[in-house]
């Protein structure tokens, strides 16, 4: 997806088992980033950068919605471990993940594999794709500030 795409309206499954759907934030922009795994250094360090700036974000209108393809339980270990104040979709289908185009052939140390590219998706109040942000143009020790620096 890219900008001015309309966003998928069934979004997922957070870590509760409750459906998240893109109409539950009409009328407020919506951060949704897309991380490769929970408990990683550079995941853990983006998800806490979001939250210790996550006020700030909804007080500029903004709601924050995290996704990976890891399971419920872990999404519930990893939003207690690091008290995030924003849901997390376990996308372990990869419907999400396949939608938005972040499901990808990765290479790490020769190895090839399919995994998430970090993205984030800024959303407008009508769903619509305004922003994306992807791969290593995402701070992850700073993402919250750079989130905040394009509102």
């Amino acid at each position: 997806m890219q900008i001015g795409d309309k966003a998928p309206e069934v979004l997922g499954i957070d870590e509760d088992g409750q459906e998240i759907r893109l109409e539950q934030f009409k009328g407020q922009k919506l951060v949704l980033y897309f991380y490769p795994k929970d408990n990683t250094s550079g995941c853990t360090a983006e998800a806490c950068s979001i939250r210790d700036n996550y006020n700030a974000l909804r007080k500029k209108g903004y709601a924050v919605v995290g996704v990976s393809v890891d399971s419920v339980v872990s999404h519930q270990k990893f939003k207690a471990k690091h008290e995030l104040p924003f849901p997390l979709i376990a996308d372990t289908e990869h419907t999400l993940v396949e939608q938005m185009g972040v499901w990808a052939e990765k290479s790490m140390y020769g190895r090839k594999y399919f995994g998430t590219v970090r993205t984030t998706f800024i959303i407008n109040e009508e769903g619509v794709i305004e922003d994306v942000i992807q791969g290593k143009q995402i701070k992850t020790k700073t993402h919250g500030e750079q989130l905040l620096a394009k509102s």
